[in-house]
C-alpha cells in the first residue's frame, strides 16, 4: 500500500492510494503518526473505511506534503553507508579524515528541515557556499522497540519513502566534525512523496538516482549499502527506543557534489530530482529566502 499526507481544503489529511486516486481516511484517524501507532485492528478499519467510502482525490491533482509532519524527535540519519561514497570523499573532508567505520555512523537533523516532495528548498548563500544534494532511502518505523535484534528488525518497519539530505558542507566541517548544524537548515530536506509498505518493494534492487537540472549525478542500488537495513535498526536501537513515526535516513550513494572534480554545488533556481521507481520522486527547486536574518555569523 501507499500512504500520503495531502493538503486538501486548507487541511492536511492522510490518504491511501487506489488505482487513480487517494482515498482520504476519516479525519478522526488523525495524522500519519497517529495512524502508524494505532493498534492494527483500528488502523485496518480506518483504511477499509477510506477505500470503501472515503472521499477521493485524483492522483494527478493531489497536493502532497511530507508524509510525516509530526516528530517526537530529530530525524535520525546514517552517514557513509555506501562505501563508494565514503571512498569518494577521501581527501575532501577539510582535514576531518577518518578510517573506514566498523559500525554505522549516526547523526541527527532538525525536523524543521523537512519539507514536502514538491516544495521549494530554502537557499541563502549567506548561510553556506556549499549546498549539496544526497539521494536517500528513508525508513519509517512502525512498531516501538529497544535493542532490536537483526532477525526481528524488519518487523519494526511501517514503510519506506525518499529523502534528499541537502547538506551545507562548509557548516558540516565548521563545528568540530559533527554534522548536526550542516544538516539542519530550515526548509531544506524534501521527504516523500508517499510511504510505500515493504510488501510492495524489492529493497536491495531499489535504484536511487539524483538529477540536477536534468543531469544524472547519482545512481546506486540499495544493495550497495555498507550496513544493511537490519543492521542499521539493530545498531540504532541498541539501548535506545525507536518509536512509531520515527524517520531514519539510510545514507547516500556516490556522486555527491562535494566529491566531484570540479565540485558541483546547488544554487538558486536549480531543480533537484530524487527518484527510485515505485517510491516515486522528489522534485524540488532551490529558492532564495532570508535564512540569515539579523545574524552576525560570518561563513567563508
Amino acid at each position: 500500500m501507499k500512504f500520503a499526507t495531502l493538503r486538501w481544503n486548507g487541511l492536511e489529511r492522510v490518504g491511501v492510494a487506489t488505482d487513480a486516486a487517494f482515498a482520504l481516511l476519516p479525519e478522526t484517524s488523525g495524522d500519519m503518526v497517529t495512524l502508524i501507532a494505532a493498534p492494527a485492528d483500528i488502523r485496518d478499519a480506518a483504511i477499509r473505511a477510506a477505500i470503501d467510502a472515503g472521499e477521493r482525490l485524483p492522483l494527478a491533482s493531489a497536493q502532497l506534503a511530507a508524509p510525516i509532519r509530526r516528530f517526537r524527535r530529530d530525524v535520525l540519519c546514517t552517514g557513509w553507508n555506501y562505501w563508494d561514497h565514503f571512498e569518494e570523499g577521501k581527501g575532501k573532508r577539510d582535514g576531518q579524515e577518518v578510517d573506514r567505520p566498523k559500525a554505522p555512523t549516526f547523526f541527527s537533523k532538525s525536523p524543521d528541515a523537512v519539507i514536502g516532495p514538491t516544495d521549494p528548498i530554502a537557499f541563502d548563500a549567506r548561510i553556506s557556499q556549499k549546498w549539496d544534494y544526497e539521494a536517500e532511502l528513508a525508513i519509517i518505523i512502525g512498531k516501538a522497540g529497544r535493542s532490536i535484534p537483526k532477525t526481528k528488525a524488519l518487523d519494526h518497519i511501517f514503510g519506506y519513502c525518499l529523502a534528499n539530505d541537502v547538506s551545507q558542507r562548509d557548516l558540516q566541517r565548521r563545528h568540530g566534525g559533527q554534522w548536526l548544524k550542516g544538516k539542519s537548515i530550515d526548509g531544506t530536506m524534501p521527504l516523500g512523496p508517499v510511504i510505500v509498505t515493504p510488501d510492495e518493494l524489492d529493497i536491495p534492487n531499489i535504484r536511487l538516482q539524483c538529477h540536477v537540472n536534468g543531469q544524472k549525478l547519482q545512481d546506486g542500488l540499495v544493495a550497495q549499502m555498507a550496513f544493511p537495513i537490519e543492521e542499521l535498526i539493530a545498531e540504532l536501537s541498541f539501548g535506545m527506543t525507536l518509536h512509531p513515526g520515527d524517520v531514519i535516513l539510510t545514507g547516500t550513494p556516490s556522486g555527491v557534489g562535494n566529491a566531484r572534480e570540479p565540485q558541483i554545488f546547488l544554487h538558486d533556481g536549480d531543480e533537484v530530482v530524487v527518484s527510485a521507481g515505485i517510491l516515486g520522486e522528489l522534485r524540488n527547486r532551490m529558492q532564495r529566502v532570508d535564512l540569515y536574518g539579523d545574524s552576525d555569523i560570518m561563513i567563508g
